[in-house]
């Protein structure tokens, strides 16, 4: 659902990374920028400067893996065999 209004601070850095799979026009619409996305992406970097932290786009936000192959972050920790479980 988009916001009637534009979001702002820690609000519409919530909303663009729940909306960034869908790509900056969705984020914007759904942040409530409608179509202007250049205004919507100045305003998401200010956003998340204000919280200290650096990104060069809404695709740094999208944690969602970009095919389902694609293995989640980290590291898989497990026994060497069945028997040292």
């Amino acid at each position: 659902m988009a916001s009637s209004s534009p979001l702002t601070g820690v609000i519409l850095v919530d909303c663009a990374r729940a909306n960034a799979s869908g790509g900056v026009a969705i984020a914007a619409e759904r942040c409530g920028y409608g179509t202007d996305t250049a205004q919507f992406q100045s305003a998401l970097k200010s956003a998340c400067s204000e919280m200290n932290v650096t990104i060069d786009g809404l695709s740094d936000l999208d944690d969602e893996p970009s095919a389902p192959w694609h293995p989640a972050p980290g590291i898989e920790v497990a026994p060497d065999t069945p028997s040292e479980l």
